[in-house]
């Protein structure tokens, strides 16, 4: 009769915890460099949808005062009543003036230089002009 004695402690040895970790090694190794460097890319898809609801909100000021607002009135017309407006909903058109995802206010002018006004995001240098994610964004690019 043979007998098997059963060790009463249970684990893992140090070679299952290499194994293991060499596995989460890899696996890091693969998908980290396919989320670093992603955030700049986002915050220009979130400029791109503030300018929308924006212009939205710009869309709605015009059916309700029959005009836009002006460069000197700016954004700012659409969270609080300017003293011409005609017709104000009682929450105004946005809740407070948005900023770009860089922390930056959004620039109105009116006219615009293409359209009836631009909305724009100076990127994420916060000055006009740039390249790849410091480049400005408006509406011309939705």
């Amino acid at each position: 009769m043979t007998v098997i004695y059963r060790s009463k402690e249970k684990g893992f040895t140090l070679i299952e915890m290499m194994v293991v970790m060499a596995i989460i090694g890899v696996l890091a190794a693969m998908i980290v460099p396919n989320i670093v460097g992603r955030d700049d890319s986002a915050r220009v898809v979130a400029a791109k949808n503030d300018i929308r609801t924006i212009s939205q909100a710009l869309v709605m000021f015009k059916l309700d005062n029959h005009r836009y607002p002006t460069s000197d009135q700016g954004i700012e017309a659409l969270v609080s009543a300017p003293s011409d407006a005609k017709n104000w909903p009682v929450d105004g058109y946005l809740p407070k003036p948005p900023l770009d995802p860089w922390g930056n206010a959004y620039v109105y002018i009116r006219p615009g230089s293409q359209g009836a006004y631009d909305i724009i995001s100076l990127g994420a240098d916060g000055a006009e002009g740039g390249s790849e994610f410091d480049s400005d964004i408006s509406d011309d690019d939705i």
